[in-house]
C-alpha cells in the first residue's frame, strides 16, 4: 500500500534536508529515491525528482569522484523520464539541468572507460531529446537547452591542459581524449559542436531578417524577437563562460556579438513590455562585452568593443533616455502676461510684490523685529553670526547683484512705515527718515583750510626726526637664546638611532636595478661624491666604522665588549649603526652582497689602524686592547646567508670569500658545513677551490678544509679528488698505502709523491712576512 503523496513528498525533503547538512551521503540518497521518482511515479513526484537531481549534481561540495559515479547511475531514470508522452514543463527543465551538469561527467568516465558502450548511448540519447526540444519546447525549457549546447561545446571543444603530469586535475575537454578512441573519437565530436555552435549564435542573425518586409511583417517579426528576448539574454550569458575558458572560439563569438544589433528595432511601435526586453538586451550585450575588454584592454578586439558600447550608449540615450531631455516651452505665460505681449494686449502686468510679509508686533519693538519681513521663524531664528566674514560675503554680494529693484523698494518702504508708526508712539525716538534724507544730501569737503605756504612754514617749525623720539626708548638691548637642555646619554642614542634609520630609508629608495649600467670613475674617485646610493653606503660603514674610533675606552677585551657598549653613548651608536647595516643587507643579500663586502672591508681597516704597533708594546704583550668588530660581523653576516644558499649560487658565496680582507679557520668552518646537504657538496667544494687557486694567504687552510672533506664526507670525496691530486698528492697516497707515515699539513716528508707547487709556499711565506711586520706580535690567519 503506497503513503499518500504528502506523506512522501514530506519525507523526500527530509531526505534534501539530510544531504544539505551532510554531503557524504549524496550517494547513498540517490540510489535510494531514484525508483520512487521513476517514469511510472506521479507527476508531483517526478518533478520533485528533477528538481532535486538537477540541484545534487549543480552542488560544489558534492565530492567529484562520488559526483561522477552517480551520475552513470541515474542516466537510464533521465531518459526514461524525458521519453515519458506529454510535455510537462517544470520536470522537463529540471532533467534538462541534471543533464547539462551530468555532460561533463559521463564524457570524463567515457574517457577512462572506453569499452563501456551502454553508458554513452545511453548519454546520446538524452542529447538527441534535449536538442530536438531546443526549438520546439516552451520558453523555459528553451533557455535550459541553452545552456545544455553551451556545455556540449565546452566539453567537445578543445581545452588548456594545465598540467600533463596530472591529468586529473585537468580541465574536462577534448583536448584530454585520445585521438583513437573508439566511442568518442575527436574527429567527430569537433564538428558537432561547431555547429552547435553555429546554431547557438543564430539566435542574433534572426533579428535582422524583418529589416526590409513589409509593415505588417515587421510587426510579426518584432513581436516575435521580443518574445525570444530572454533567449538572447540567456544566450549570452551562456557565452560569457564559452569567452573565459575556450580561446579558440573566442574570436567567432565575438564577432557575432558585434553585428547584434539590440536597438535595431527601437524605431518601431513598441509597447512597454518591447522596450523593456529591447533594453534588457542591450544591457546584457554591453555588459558581456565590457567584460571581455577589462580582462584584455590591448586585444584585437578592443577597439571594436570600445566604438560598439559608445555607438549603443548614444542610440540608448537618443531613443530612450527621455529624462534628460530639454522641457518644451510652455504654451502659456505660468507667471502673469508675456512682456513682449503686454504693448499688444495693453493688459496690466500683475504687481510681483512681496508676500507675505509678517505684522509688526504691538509695543516696544527691537531693531531685529522691525527689519524681519519674513513669516518664516526659522529663518527669522537663524543666527547669522555663526557663519564666518568670508562665507556671508561670498553669499550676500551675489545676492544684492540679482535682487529685484521693485521688491527691493517695497520692502524699503515697508520698513519706513513701521519707522514711522514708532514714531507715533514715541516721539522721543530719533528722526530715521529725516536721517536718511540728508545722507543723501551730504558731500565730504577735502579741500585743506590753510594754503600752502602756511603748511610749509608749520612744518619747518616742528623739530627734527631724530629728537622726536628719545633714543632710550626704542634702543634693543642684547639677546640670546636660552641655551638648550642638556643631552643625556638615552637622549643622544635616540637621535642617533633616528637619524640612522633616515639614512637607511633614503638608502632604500635609492636601490638602483641590477641592469642599469654604472659610470666607472677609476681609483682616483672621491669616495661618497656623486650623491647616489654608494655615496650612502660609504658614509653609512665610515659611521659605523671611523666614528667612535678613540673616543670609547676599548680597555676591556673582546668577551666585555658588551658591557662597554651599554657604558659609551658613541660605542653603543655604532653598534645600531651596524646592526642596522647588517639587517639591510640580509633583505635582499644577494643585490646587496657588495654593500657588505665593502663594510667588511671598511671594519678590517679601522681594526687595523686602532691595533697597537711595535713601539706601543711591551715584550710579547700590547699594553691596551681594542675590540675586533671585523671577525664578530664578518661570522655573523656569513651566518645569515649561509642557511638560504642553495647549489645555484656559488658565484655569491665565492665573491664574498675573494673580496673579504680576511679568511680564517672559523669562516672555512662553515664553508665545510654546506657539505652536511648533499645537494650543496659541490657548492663548498667550489668556494674552496677558488680560494686554493685565486687567494694564496688563504691557499694552506683551504686545503686543509678540502682535505676534511675528503676524510670525512663520502659525498665530498669524487669533487675534493682533482684539486688534492694536483696540490697534495700525498694525501690521495695515503690511502692505497696506509704504512707510509705521512703528515697533512702540506710539509715535504720522505716517500711523498712529490711536494706542493712551490708558488703556494712562497706566496704564503712572503704574504705572513709582510702582515707580521704589520700587525707586530699577532699571528696571520689568512689575509688577502
Amino acid at each position: 500500500m503506497s503513503l499518500p503523496l504528502k506523506q512522501q513528498l514530506d519525507q523526500l525533503e527530509s531526505a534534501r534536508q539530510i544531504v544539505l547538512g551532510d554531503s557524504a551521503l549524496y550517494p547513498q540518497i540517490v540510489q535510494g529515491i531514484l525508483p520512487i521518482i521513476g517514469a511510472n511515479a506521479r507527476p508531483e513526484l517526478r518533478r520533485w525528482g528533477a528538481e532535486f537531481l538537477a540541484e545534487t549534481f549543480a552542488s560544489p561540495v558534492f565530492a567529484p569522484a562520488f559526483k561522477e559515479r552517480t551520475a552513470v547511475g541515474v542516466l537510464d531514470t533521465l531518459k526514461n523520464l524525458l521519453e515519458i508522452p506529454g510535455e510537462d514543463a517544470a520536470m522537463v527543465k529540471g532533467i534538462v539541468e541534471a543533464a547539462a551538469s551530468i555532460y561533463g561527467l559521463v564524457f570524463h568516465y567515457i574517457i577512462q572507460n572506453p569499452i563501456d558502450v551502454p553508458v554513452w548511448n545511453q548519454m546520446t540519447a538524452i542529447k538527441s531529446n534535449i536538442l530536438k526540444r531546443w526549438d520546439t519546447g516552451s520558453t523555459g525549457v528553451r533557455i535550459c537547452c541553452v545552456k545544455f549546447v553551451q556545455k556540449i561545446v565546452q566539453v567537445q571543444t578543445p581545452g588548456i591542459i594545465a598540467d600533463p603530469r596530472r591529468p586529473e586535475q585537468n580541465e574536462i575537454s577534448l583536448a584530454t581524449v585520445p585521438r583513437d578512441h573508439p566511442q568518442i573519437p575527436p574527429s567527430k565530436l569537433e564538428p558537432e559542436a561547431s555547429g552547435l555552435l553555429d546554431r547557438l549564435l543564430s539566435v542574433f542573425q534572426e533579428e535582422h531578417s524583418s529589416v526590409l518586409l513589409p509593415k505588417v511583417a515587421v510587426e510579426l517579426s518584432l513581436s516575435k524577437s521580443c518574445s525570444d528576448a530572454v533567449l538572447v539574454n540567456a544566450t549570452l550569458n551562456c557565452l560569457a563562460i564559452l569567452l573565459r575558458t575556450r580561446q579558440s572560439i573566442a574570436n567567432k563569438i565575438l564577432s557575432a556579438i558585434l553585428n547584434f544589433n539590440p536597438l535595431r528595432q527601437a524605431n518601431s511601435p513598441m509597447g512597454a513590455k518591447e522596450k523593456v526586453q529591447i533594453k534588457s538586451m542591450e544591457r546584457t550585450a554591453r555588459a558581456l562585452l565590457l567584460n571581455v575588454y577589462r580582462r584584455n584592454e590591448n586585444g584585437p578586439f578592443a577597439a571594436r568593443i570600445k566604438a560598439y558600447v559608445d555607438k549603443m550608449t548614444s542610440i540608448r540615450m537618443d531613443v530612450f533616455d527621455e529624462g534628460s531631455r530639454k522641457r518644451a516651452y510652455p504654451t502659456e505665460p505660468t507667471d502673469g502676461l508675456n512682456d513682449t505681449k503686454r504693448r499688444r494686449l495693453g493688459a496690466e502686468v500683475p504687481n510681483k510684490g512681496i508676500a507675505n510679509i509678517a505684522p509688526m508686533p504691538r509695543g516696544p519693538a527691537s531693531v531685529k523685529q522691525l527689519f524681519t519681513l519674513t513669516q518664516d521663524q526659522d529663518l527669522a531664528n537663524f543666527d547669522t553670526r555663526m557663519l564666518p566674514l568670508d562665507l556671508m560675503m561670498s553669499i550676500t554680494l551675489p545676492v544684492l547683484a540679482r535682487v529685484d529693484q521693485q521688491a527691493l523698494n517695497e520692502a524699503l518702504n515697508h520698513v519706513r512705515s513701521r519707522l514711522l508708526s514708532l514714531e507715533k508712539l514715541d516721539p522721543n525716538l530719533p528722526q530715521f527718515g529725516a536721517l536718511g534724507d540728508d545722507e543723501e544730501d551730504y558731500e565730504p569737503d577735502f579741500e585743506p583750510s590753510e594754503d600752502r605756504e602756511q603748511i610749509i612754514n608749520k612744518a619747518d617749525a616742528l623739530p627734527p626726526e631724530d629728537t622726536l623720539y628719545p633714543p632710550g626708548e626704542v634702543a634693543i638691548g642684547p639677546f640670546t637664546l636660552p641655551s638648550p637642555p642638556p643631552l643625556t646619554a638615552d637622549l643622544i642614542e635616540e637621535i642617533g638611532k633616528g637619524t640612522i634609520n633616515r639614512v637607511f630609508e633614503m638608502m632604500g629608495r635609492l636601490d638602483e636595478p641590477a641592469a642599469a649600467k654604472k659610470q666607472r670613475i677609476g681609483l682616483n674617485r672621491l669616495a661618497g661624491s656623486t650623491y647616489d646610493r654608494e655615496a650612502w653606503i660609504t658614509v653609512v660603514t665610515r659611521l659605523a666604522t671611523r666614528a667612535s674610533s678613540g673616543l670609547v675606552d676599548d680597555s676591556n677585551d673582546y668577551a666585555d665588549s658588551k658591557a662597554v657598549t651599554t657604558k659609551n653613548t658613541g660605542s653603543s651608536i655604532s653598534d645600531s649603526i651596524r646592526q642596522e647595516l647588517w639587517r639591510y643587507i640580509m633583505q635582499d643579500f644577494r643585490a646587496r652582497l657588495g654593500v657588505g663586502i665593502a663594510w667588511l672591508n671598511e671594519e678590517w681597516y679601522n681594526d687595523r689602524l686602532q691595533m697597537p704597533t711595535a713601539e706601543h708594546c711591551e715584550g710579547n704583550e700590547a699594553v691596551s686592547k681594542t675590540i675586533q668588530h671585523y671577525e664578530r660581523w664578518m661570522l655573523k653576516l656569513l651566518d645569515g646567508f649561509i642557511p638560504y644558499l642553495d647549489a645555484k649560487d656559488s658565484k655569491y658565496l665565492i665573491r664574498f670569500l675573494s673580496e673579504i680582507p680576511e679568511v680564517n679557520e672559523e669562516v672555512l668552518k662553515r664553508v665545510k658545513g654546506l657539505a652536511k646537504d648533499p645537494e650543496r657538496v659541490q657548492l663548498a667544494v667550489t668556494a674552496l677551490l677558488y680560494l686554493v687557486m685565486m687567494k694564496l694567504p688563504a691557499r694552506c687552510i683551504a686545503l686543509d678544509a678540502l682535505e676534511d672533506l675528503w676524510r670525512n664526507h663520502d659525498d665530498a670525496k669524487a669533487f675534493a679528488a682533482k684539486p688534492l691530486a694536483k696540490w697534495r698528492p700525498d694525501v690521495l697516497a695515503s690511502e692505497t698505502k696506509p704504512s707510509t707515515g705521512q703528515n697533512f699539513t702540506g710539509e715535504k716528508q720522505q716517500g711523498d709523491a712529490g711536494p706542493p707547487p712551490p708558488s703556494s709556499t712562497n706566496a704564503l711565506k712572503t704574504e705572513g712576512e709582510q702582515m707580521e711586520k704589520f700587525q707586530g706580535s699577532r699571528p696571520v690567519i689568512a689575509a688577502g
